[in-house]
């Protein structure tokens, strides 16, 4: 990629990531915004270009990184300290031997991810209380929200995908995915260009055969008859017709909301094709 081809991947990234905190409200000045770090591609980003966001409009948010150390096998955090003393933020790498509570719970050949990432985040809402945020900062991306759509319509029955902002069940805190509008090429790209220092995963990672694979092969195999799949699915999620499921609850309160009450004051069609019968079964009575 060139010099050039990188600054409009960057550019677009930006532009994206911008709309979608203005779009949801996701920064407000006040915020102390924990950006979890993972060593990822994705996480890279964000920490990349959440501060210019910040910078640009104004606001008074403070952001502090926090990178959780899970006592992998192998594992050497070194390049993502010296990354981020390079970069003068803020920052705490915390250690927890979630590895061996993984292994040990689960069965040989189970997917690690869920209980992985439960415990991963259980630790970060401790941190994020102990370093007194209100917010924390999460790194998924448009196709982390359309591989979990699938995976939750597939194979769990229910419309659920990753919400741009949320609440926490205790109310403690509000997590926040400002990249969840942003493709994961783009990203790719742009963290191999800018040299990200990445730190592998030897626990989810190292696992074949997952669920998650095979949904975003499904993507892949779509996305060759065509190209543009990914957009068009991420704009229906933000496009829907509640009145058109089955969740009775959902097409009720839709229906008390103003915009639900707007939608269903159609206005009747001026004219409409008159199809005369050409054979009747059985007498009629006719209805004037």
């Amino acid at each position: 990629m060139s010099s050039n081809e990188a600054k409009r991947t960057e550019r677009r990234l930006y532009r994206t990531m911008r709309e979608t905190c203005e779009r949801h409200d996701l920064l407000a000045s006040g915020d102390r915004v924990l950006v979890a770090i993972s060593g990822g591609k994705d996480s890279y980003t964000l920490l990349h270009l959440l501060p210019q966001h910040v910078r640009a409009a104004g606001l008074a948010v403070e952001l502090i990184a926090v990178h959780l150390d899970q006592r992998q096998p192998g594992y050497d955090g070194t390049s993502l300290v010296h990354w981020l003393d390079a970069r003068g933020v803020a920052y705490e790498i915390l250690s927890e031997d979630t590895y061996t509570v993984v292994k040990d719970t689960l069965p040989e050949g189970a997917t690690y991810c869920s209980l992985c990432s439960r415990l991963r985040r259980g630790i970060l809402y401790t941190a994020a209380a102990r370093l007194g945020c209100n917010k924390v900062a999460l790194g998924h991306h448009r196709d982390d929200g359309l591989e979990t759509f699938l995976l939750n319509l597939i194979y769990s029955g229910k419309l659920q995908a990753m919400p741009a902002r949320f609440t926490t069940d205790d109310g403690r805190f509000e997590v926040i995915r400002p990249l969840i509008d942003c493709a994961e090429a783009d990203i790719a790209r742009f963290a191999a260009e800018a040299g990200f220092p990445i730190l592998p995963c030897n626990l989810c990672g190292s696992q074949e055969g997952l669920r998650r694979e095979r949904v975003s092969e499904l993507l892949r195999t779509l996305e060759a008859e065509q190209p543009d799949v990914r957009a068009v699915m991420a704009h229906a999620l933000s496009n829907v017709r509640p009145t058109h499921l089955l969740d009775p609850r959902v097409r009720e309160a839709w229906l008390a909301s103003p915009h639900g009450q707007r939608d269903e004051a159609h206005e009747p069609r001026a004219q409409h094709f008159d199809a005369l019968p050409v054979r009747v079964g059985r007498h009629l009575p006719i209805v004037e």
